[in-house]
């Protein structure tokens, strides 16, 4: 089939999809694809168990999927035994199957967040290097497996990197199809655009559907691209977007209707979870209209001080030149309608804005390439590298000399080496490259010395990473694992756990058991007031948990896990105030058996890298 008439319009800077991938490189871009993923592998899964699960987010997407594998129920999610839909199940099917195989434990509930940034990592490569060359793409691939931001979430369990990496494909997957030559190719990538779209819904909701079709509008308007556009394989797209997306939509909606508008799925995740949390301050997250700009800079750094080189060099030319550059012009307009999109939205929170960072690192890829491969150091070179040293400097005077705040006093013995390795890893390899810079200034300049200033960049860099999670430990004082493992071998048949006035989502995980909770709702409210009948004992106020704490004739011991401050709140009496029987840095357990002799014995437990809860206990 002769190509389209559209299909020569693109500008030569990097040959199309089809082209790119001939009998003679094949084997090249396999053996990149294939070197890059075991290098990926070290890089974001080395640390995964290292560090305790994080409160809230950490707990709440471990236990979803932990309840999900041990009630086998994988149309509604329940956290602490409660519906729960905030959000779609993608992240938790994956984390549930992970569970049944592997187990309970920090790794494995990280796992996919980190396969999903290796995704996005291996993604981003293959859409540099058909857009740009080889060496673009290795660059690229690393501008963003390093980037500050995304590094660090994908070490975290967070439903982002699953949208950021589903998104990205979706859109590399639509500016290699509408330049694709041939029709095989085109209609793949096509239907790999509308799949990814599709399950980046099913990982974040409807803005899987809303951002990437925004973003491909906005190119193909600015750059008059409508031609480019045809065929679009709409209909064979849009079928697969809906085998995709649709059947836990809809078996969601019909398992969980209720005539009561508010215990309604279709209205509770539609209107409450997409409609009001962008439009109104209903979940209470307010930020300023400019919050992503400094978020976006700093989340991308080390390569944020080349983003305005890269611009510079990409948009070459101006609106007059966009045509030309329509590729580039893809990229930003994808950072810019993201930018835009969140920051009208009503609630803001840091992660949301991990989408851009794909783009982002092409289009500072494709700088720094070009970088690596010049005979000298450019001034833009010389002057990014310089603001990156300078910021290092700073951070590493500013680990070293800040005192430590007085709410984490008692922890300063344990930052103390790491505040150290920080700032003489930074400040060294700081005052390593303004060594660098004064020599590449002279005329007599070493070759190369590009090179090494980008990769002392790197290395420097790399310092932040290494104390990334000792250092995350060190400062999250609102885990209870230490209290979960020194409770967990005591619990009897017919105990009871009760968390007063607060819920540590990351304690039902570490027990393998839902808990009752007394004077808190926070986000389970949607779930509380849909199944009274089931969670009327476990909800409970203060009055009924001091007449179940004190009854006569109780099955079992009952134990209680509250912060530090309330223990003379919920027990004023010193005479009847249990002893704490475990602590961790803001909870503290105690029980109604004083004297100990309830089938184990607990005490205070260190907090263990690992753990091991069986999935098939049921919730």
């Amino acid at each position: 089939m002769p190509p389209s008439s559209h299909q020569n319009e693109f500008s030569p800077t990097g040959a199309d999809l089809s082209a790119a991938v001939t009998d003679g490189d094949r084997r090249a871009w396999r053996r990149d694809l294939l070197l890059l993923a075991l290098l990926g592998a070290v890089w974001f899964f080395v640390a995964l168990g290292l560090r305790p699960l994080g409160n809230p987010d950490e707990g709440r997407y471990a236990e979803i999927p932990r309840e999900m594998a041990a009630s086998g129920d994988f149309v509604t999610p329940r956290l602490n035994g409660v519906k729960y839909f905030e959000k779609p199940p993608l992240l938790y099917w994956l984390s549930a199957a992970t569970f049944q195989i592997a187990g309970v434990n920090e790794f494995t509930a990280r796992f996919w967040n980190a396969l999903f940034a290796l995704g996005g990592v291996l993604a981003t490569y293959s859409a540099a290097r058909a857009l740009y060359g080889r060496r673009a793409g290795w660059w690229s691939a690393i501008a963003l497996a390093t980037s500050l931001l995304y590094f660090g979430l994908s070490q975290m369990v967070l439903l982002d990197m699953a949208l950021a990496a589903t998104m990205s494909g979706a859109l590399f997957a639509f500016l290699l199809a509408v330049r694709c030559q041939r029709e095989g190719a085109r209609l793949a990538l096509f239907v790999a655009f509308y799949a990814c779209m599709a399950l980046a819904v099913l990982a974040k909701g409807l803005v899987g559907l809303v951002l990437p079709c925004a973003v491909a509008f906005a190119w193909l308007l600015v750059c008059n691209q409508w031609r480019a556009l045809r065929p679009a394989h709409v209909m064979a797209g849009a079928m697969v977007f809906l085998a995709i997306a649709a059947p836990w939509h809809v078996a969601a909606a019909m398992e969980n209707y209720s005539p009561v508008k508010e215990r309604d799925f279709a209205w509770f995740y539609f209107v409450h979870e997409h409609f009001l949390r962008f439009t109104t301050t209903v979940h209470g997250r307010v930020q300023p209209w400019w919050f992503f700009g400094p978020v976006v800079l700093a989340g991308f750094l080390p390569w944020a001080v080349f983003v305005p080189q890269a611009l510079r060099r990409s948009l070459a030319g101006g609106w007059r030149a966009r045509r030309e550059n329509r590729e580039a012009w893809f990229l930003v307009l994808w950072v810019l309608v993201t930018v835009v999109f969140f920051s009208k939205s009503q609630s803001k929170l840091i992660p949301y804005i991990l989408p851009v960072f794909p783009a982002l690192a092409v289009l500072a890829g494709r700088w720094l390439a070009e970088q690596w491969g010049a005979r000298a150091v450019s001034p833009g070179l010389r002057r990014g590298a310089l603001a990156f040293a300078i910021f290092a400097l700073v951070l590493a005077i500013g680990a070293a000399a800040w005192p430590v705040p007085s709410k984490y006093a008692s922890l300063a013995p344990v930052i103390a080496p790491w505040r150290w390795v920080l700032g003489a890893g930074m400040g060294g390899g700081a005052l390593a490259l303004l060594v660098m810079l004064a020599r590449s200034a002279g005329p007599g300049a070493a070759e190369g010395m590009q090179r090494r200033l980008l990769a002392g960049m790197a290395v420097t860099f790399a310092v932040l990473f290494v104390a990334f999670n000792p250092l995350a430990e060190c400062f999250d004082v609102r885990g209870t694992k230490s209290i979960a493992l020194a409770l967990k071998p005591a619990l009897r048949p017919g105990d009871d756990v009760f968390v007063l006035g607060d819920y540590p989502q990351d304690l039902p995980v570490y027990l393998g058991r839902t808990i009752s909770v007394v004077n808190y709702v926070g986000e389970l409210k949607f779930g509380i007031e849909a199944e009274p009948h089931r969670t009327a004992s476990r909800f409970i106020d203060g009055e009924a948990f001091h007449a179940r704490w004190n009854g006569p004739g109780r099955p079992g011991a009952a134990y209680a896990v509250l912060q530090r401050r309330a223990l003379e709140k919920w027990f004023p009496d010193p005479a009847a105030r249990p002893g704490v029987l475990a602590a961790s840095a803001r909870f503290v357990l105690v029980s109604n058996q004083h004297d100990g002799d309830h089938g184990g014995d607990v005490s205070d437990a260190s907090v263990s890298s690992t753990l091991s809860v069986s999935p098939d206990q049921q919730p």
